[in-house]
């Protein structure tokens, strides 16, 4: 009998470990199956979900630290449907706070598009309206708790940011800005946006709030600083839009740049907008060009060229400063007459008393002595007609014609020696007389001073254009203008500074015939000549208290000299030369 049992606990104990053995079998096909792997995901779904994090936009500031355009938060108001309980209250309570109409709410609500749950009312929010409807709704849920009817339950508050520019319109044609999308337009908003916005990154969430601290920080878009002085920017504009009344102009343009490395320390324009009101944009301008007309919008520019054909002659060899010729107020290149200003002969004159008085024919002699092809050559390096490569979307090159172009005159040799029939923008002309400023060598305009990113600061280095003159020649040419400024007592000078300079009066072609009661009215210069620290051009449009340059923009530059080294705390030359002296 006991065999009997001892035999049957065997085949028990055999049997219950044949099913044990299958079980582990079982399982472990079950782990390593597609099946289980479908399972894992499915449970890993559950656990987490595949998001898209944007980062915050890279804030920007002036070369001091004053922030010009950084975000705020702002609220999307929307309705859950699945839980919303009064309609009315809620469409009363938003028409109340936003201005919107109370029967476009109360439609959006019960007649929602099929298959939506949820629905937006309204979006870009200001936080404090936002707050005011989510205090109300506070308030009407816990009268609803005591009994009361009505309530704002299902109203639905989503926070996300918003481009903000602290200054309103202050630099806004530099600047640029952001659309509702995210988008950059104009300006280094525009010119930067890949920077600026950052790296979009997928990342897997937790679905477990418990888990939070597992979320993936997105880093946030590269923070730029301009090379832009605030104070100075403006004190620019003002002084522009005080200049428009006083001259009566229909527009202007005020740029402030350092000449020794290229680095915009100012630049006004006419008309401005409010960046925080930004769809305002087609109300205020007709063309893109109008946004930035310093970079967009080349016009003749006069005798400020006059500038550039002395450097030419100057540097080869033409002339010198001594050099004389006699002004009968009249030569005749390629078949036409070219005129004086004033329609007079000056007389025998020397190079420097061609700048003083700003003499056409002067200008035509030396363009015509050159040739063709040494005076283009000499204006192709120095830029014109090309762009200048400004870190600031929407740049025009402007036009220069050259022999052989279907539309070229021989006159225009004669013309363009003095800065017509060929355009221009003030950045051009500035970044061409930037190589007579800094002893030849022609510096590259830029807005751009560092980029920040991750902690840590990237400075961006000046770039250079090359020379198309020799040190000799530009040095030279500073003082022949200083000093022409100086021998007319012209309306630019800033006392205590010797400053080098050239007025502009360029009529305005109208229906291809040129208006003698219109002109572009335009100064450039800089100092102090000995080591010059900026560089302004002033270009006024169709000035009707004068048309001359020497009566409108010439002051405009004084003044806008004076502001430019109070704030920048330029010494006077005799003070500079004691420091150097000792």
């Amino acid at each position: 009998m006991r065999q009997q049992y001892a035999r049957r606990t065997q085949v028990l104990t055999l049997a219950m470990g044949l099913i044990a053995l299958a079980i582990i079998v079982q399982m472990t096909r079950i782990q390593n199956s597609a099946e289980a792997a479908i399972f894992r995901q499915q449970a890993s779904n559950y656990a987490y979900e595949l998001r898209t994090f944007y980062p915050d936009r890279g804030e920007i500031y002036d070369r001091n630290g004053h922030l010009l355009a950084g975000n705020k938060s702002v609220y999307e108001i929307g309705v859950d449907l699945n839980i919303v309980k009064d309609p009315n209250a809620i469409a009363t309570a938003v028409s109340v706070e936003l201005g919107i109409d109370y029967s476009q709410i109360l439609d959006t609500i019960q007649n929602p598009p099929e298959g939506l749950s949820y629905v937006v009312i309204a979006d870009f929010i200001e936080a404090k309206q936002a707050s005011n409807l989510q205090e109300l709704k506070k308030t009407l849920e816990e009268q609803a708790a005591q009994g009361v009817r009505g309530g704002l339950t299902g109203l639905e508050f989503k926070s996300h940011p918003q481009r903000s520019y602290p200054e309103d319109a202050l630099a806004s044609n530099i600047i640029g800005f952001v659309n509702r999308e995210g988008r950059g337009y104009f300006g280094v908003e525009e010119k930067y946006n890949t920077l600026l916005a950052g790296n979009p990154v997928q990342v897997l969430v937790p679905t477990d709030p418990n888990k939070a601290s597992e979320i993936t920080r997105v880093p946030d878009g590269t923070t730029l600083v301009l090379t832009i002085n605030r104070d100075l920017q403006a004190a620019a504009e003002q002084i522009l839009d005080e200049a428009l009344i006083t001259y009566e102009a229909q527009g202007g343009t005020i740029v402030v740049m350092d000449p020794r490395n290229g680095e915009l320390l100012a630049m006004a324009v006419t008309p401005r907008m409010d960046l925080n009101q930004f769809w305002n944009y087609g109300v205020i301008y007709d063309r893109a060009n109008e946004f930035n007309p310093a970079i967009s919008m080349p016009y003749e520019p006069g005798s400020v060229v006059k500038i550039l054909t002395m450097a030419a002659a100057l540097d080869s060899g033409i002339a010198t400063p001594g050099t004389t010729y006699l002004d009968t107020g009249s030569i005749l290149v390629g078949g036409a007459t070219i005129q004086n200003w004033d329609q007079e002969l000056w007389g025998v004159q020397d190079m420097t008393g061609c700048l003083q008085h700003s003499l056409n024919v002067c200008m035509a002699t030396l363009s015509t002595q050159m040739g063709a092809n040494a005076f283009y050559s000499y204006m192709d390096n120095f830029g014109l007609g090309h762009l200048t490569g400004i870190d600031m979307s929407g740049e025009a090159p402007g036009r220069l014609k050259f022999p052989g172009d279907a539309d070229w005159y021989p006159v225009d040799l004669g013309t363009n020696s003095f800065g017509q029939g060929l355009t221009a923008t003030p950045i051009q002309i500035m970044m061409a007389a930037s190589s007579v400023a800094n002893h030849g060598r022609t510096v590259t305009p830029h807005a751009l001073f560092a980029m920040v990113r991750d902690g840590r600061q990237y400075n961006v280095p000046a770039q250079f254009a090359g020379s198309p003159i020799s040190t000799q020649t530009a040095d030279m040419l500073s003082g022949m203008l200083a000093v022409s400024l100086e021998l007319e007592d012209s309306l630019a000078l800033v006392p205590g500074y010797r400053i080098a300079g050239k007025t502009g009066t360029a009529q305005i072609p109208v229906d291809g015939f040129y208006d003698n009661t219109q002109t572009n009215a335009s100064f450039i210069g800089w100092g102090p000549i000995d080591d010059p620290q900026f560089m302004i051009y002033v270009w006024l449009e169709r000035p009707a208290t004068s048309i001359w340059g020497s009566e409108t923009a010439a002051p405009v530059f004084g003044e806008m000299a004076e502001k430019t080294i109070i704030l920048l705390d330029i010494p006077p030359d005799s003070i500079r030369q004691q420091i150097v002296a000792k």
